[in-house]
């Protein structure tokens, strides 16, 4: 964590302590930020345009994409600016969902529903879908939500090139009972969550951008990409909050927190052309679905065939729902440090029902003797204490940015070069989950 210290920019330090006071404001469940289009009786409408802007990457640089852009209002955010990656669809089990598209580009496109039996009006016949001719064609697709998960949207001409220029998102179809205070991901109970993330992930050869603003041929087999993304950021960018406006063209973020013994549900989204494993620190996950299918043996058992793992190939044009929890059970040695406790004798979990702290370790004292204060570099994320929710002295200078004293691990690709930006690091696929104390209020819009 040290290293982190030696490259990070003034302007993320400040922009960073800022987000994570921020972030403390209320408790709910945290949700997917998204649209929901129009509803009408069974159905659900949404009209998107391409359009031509711009986004940022972390080493500071600039570059023109091709994005999507909702033209109806979104009483939440009310974000109008063509966006990467596009804005995130959420449906329900049953619901038909009529996407219309209008195209602004000085090329030809089109849509692509992985997973979805779609039919279109409009436009002219392409190899993989019904396109929109460039400069105002329309095209309108409609398919049946028939089964809950995670999908992919694309565009489905040149496909290569066209994601790679920004034209990618997710859908999220929500089951036919989801209850937002007690929800799950499929229709079965073991499928229950308390929190949820989307990690999109893409990646981008700047060379290619340059030469399609400029008017120059493309060839992909030269493709080289030296930039990737989280939700259309790169770390450290990801870590500041949703809808921040200095990124009005990249308004998700990817900063998963949560409370010990919360059940996270991470959307894993392969929306680029390369593979990237990523990781996960601090416990094993388990993969319950792939491509919006529970990973079941029979219909309705549930995700009996899960399996775990620490890293999982997000693999292109595929989706997957992993499931991550941490409790600090049987680390020998008290999170909290001597603090009082709710365990009972013989309380069948084996965890305190208030913090949850595992029983076993209460009161156990930290197994190692910490150096003095100037004797070492702290990461920026320490908070001076070894216990969650504690902060003590930090050394000289240290910005304390762990200002809620949680625990960061480190979630991120097990490609070294896709820790950079353009080989500058910080920078890529690299995230935090950050486990904060019972006591820490997250809010559900930017958790």
């Amino acid at each position: 964590m040290s290293a982190i210290r030696l490259n990070i920019k003034k302007t993320w330090v400040a922009g960073l302590a800022v987000a994570m006071l921020l972030g403390v404001v209320t408790t709910a469940q945290a949700r997917i930020p998204g649209i929901t289009g129009n509803a009408a009786p069974g159905a659900r409408i949404f009209n998107l345009e391409t359009a031509i802007d711009h986004i940022v990457t972390s080493d500071g640089d600039s570059f023109m994409m091709w994005l999507y852009r909702n033209l109806d209002s979104d009483p939440d955010h009310l974000v109008s600016s063509p966006q990467y990656p596009g804005p995130t669809l959420i449906v329900t089990e049953g619901e038909t969902v009529t996407v219309n598209l209008t195209n602004n580009l000085t090329v030809t496109t089109s849509m692509v529903f992985p997973g979805h039996q779609v039919s279109a009006t409009g436009g002219a016949s392409g190899p993989l879908a019904q396109e929109a001719e460039a400069n105002g064609g329309k095209v309108t697709y409609t398919f049946l939500a028939s089964h809950p998960g995670t999908y992919l949207y694309r565009s489905g001409t040149q496909p290569d090139l066209q994601a790679e220029m920004g034209l990618v998102g997710a859908i999220i179809v929500r089951p036919v009972d989801y209850n937002e205070a007690s929800p799950k991901a499929y229709n079965h109970p073991e499928t229950a969550y308390d929190r949820e993330f989307l990690f999109l992930i893409t990646e981008m050869d700047p060379t290619l951008h340059r030469r399609v603003e400029q008017g120059r041929p493309v060839d992909m087999t030269e493709y080289f990409p030296t930039n990737w993304f989280i939700n259309g950021r790169n770390f450290p960018d990801n870590m500041t909050q949703d809808f921040v406006p200095w990124l009005p063209t990249q308004p998700y973020n990817s900063q998963p927190r949560m409370h010990p013994g919360e059940k996270v549900l991470i959307r894993l989204v392969g929306a680029g052309v390369d593979l990237h494993p990523m990781h996960l620190h601090g416990n094993d996950f388990d993969t319950i679905a792939v491509n919006g299918r529970v990973l079941e043996s029979a219909p309705g058992a549930g995700p009996d065939l899960a399996w775990k793992a620490t890293t999982i190939k997000t693999v292109p044009g595929q989706t997957a729902d992993v499931v991550w929890t941490w409790t600090g059970e049987k680390l020998g040695w008290d999170i909290y440090g001597d603090q009082p406790h709710n365990c009972i004798d013989g309380d069948a979990d084996g965890f305190d029902d208030a913090t949850f702290e595992y029983c076993e370790d209460h009161g156990v004292p930290f197994p190692v003797i910490l150096p003095e204060r100037d004797s070492l570099t702290f990461g920026q994320f320490y908070s001076g204490s070894p216990f969650l929710g504690g902060t003590g002295n930090l050394a000289p200078g240290d910005p304390g940015l762990n200002a809620t004293a949680g625990y960061f691990y480190m979630w991120h690709s097990h490609t070294e070069k896709e820790l950079t930006s353009n080989d500058i690091w910080p920078g890529g696929l690299v995230s935090f989950m950050i486990v904060e104390h019972p006591s820490v209020e997250i809010d559900p819009q930017n958790p």
